[in-house]
């Protein structure tokens, strides 16, 4: 089982970057897709959700309105695009996969960096 993030990277205020998961190794069309964030210091913080047939989202307050999540199932891939991009965005963003169920699955990504500034 692998999520493997990219796309992360030094941007200016104001500016955008779209971030990428690439799975493998399970039926990612069975699992809701999260994106997490964690800066230095602060809590691990729930950005964005996705249900596993991409009709329903969710956002963090502090996102919302910036950040668009969504999936490609024939690609096993969750992307985040992240506009209007802020200094207190600088974080490492990760993607999470689970599936509910008698047993629930979960994985994570490794990770990539995301730093606003000028």
């Amino acid at each position: 089982v692998q999520l493997v993030e990219s796309g992360g990277g030094l941007v200016q205020p104001g500016g955008s970057l779209r971030l990428s998961c690439s799975a493998s190794g399970f039926t990612f069309s069975s699992y809701v897709m999260r994106w997490y964030r964690q800066a230095p210091g602060k809590e691990r913080e729930l950005v964005a959700d996705i249900s596993s047939g991409g009709s329903s989202t969710n956002y963090a307050d502090s996102v919302k309105g910036r950040f668009t999540i969504s999936r490609d199932n024939a690609k096993n891939t969750v992307y985040l695009r992240m506009n209007s991009l802020k200094p207190e965005d600088t974080a490492v963003y990760r993607c999470y996969a689970e599936r509910f169920g008698i047993t629930t699955y979960k994985y994570w990504g490794q990770g990539t960096q995301v730093t606003v500034s000028s």
